[in-house]
């Protein structure tokens, strides 16, 4: 998604991670309990995954994830009224940038003139299901992680 955010910057696309909870908590990055050690965490996702976008936290209580879902790993875009013009329950690289591509016409059509009317589209998408990072992922967060989620059949 660094590279996503990147390209599309210059078309005046910002682009934020926000930090929500573990979605996997073990020993090494256990439940959150406290803003500081929310902190703590978001500043090692930054560092181990090199996030290079703005990360903001929600608040401990997920109060901003409650609102928009609570997928564990969400895109939404918004326009630049704040109204949401796109939702993914899971974040997929191929999925947003053709939403931007998307937008980014209808932003160029509509400065020509062109008399545009909303509609609302749901589809499937698909991404690329790599068990092994996955399972790399969960063994950061330590065993107690991996442990759980293989035992609960998911």
């Amino acid at each position: 998604m660094n590279d996503l955010a990147a390209q599309f910057a210059p078309h005046g696309i910002g682009s934020i991670f926000l930090y929500t909870h573990e979605a996997h908590p073990g020993e090494n990055y256990p439940h959150l309990t406290s803003m500081s050690q929310k902190f703590a965490h978001a500043k090692a996702l930054r560092d181990v995954l090199g996030v290079t976008r703005p990360i903001l936290l929600d608040a401990l209580d997920g109060a901003c994830h409650r609102a928009y879902g609570t997928m564990p790993n969400m895109t939404w875009i918004f326009n630049r009224a704040g109204s949401p013009v796109y939702k993914s329950d899971w974040t997929d690289a191929n999925s947003v940038r053709n939403a931007l591509e998307y937008f980014i016409d209808v932003f160029a059509r509509r400065h020509n003139r062109e008399r545009l009317v909303p509609f609302h589209v749901e589809r499937l998408d698909y991404r690329t299901s790599d068990p092994d990072r996955f399972n790399q992922g969960l063994a950061r967060s330590g065993p107690k992680a991996l442990r759980e989620f293989h035992a609960s059949g998911l």
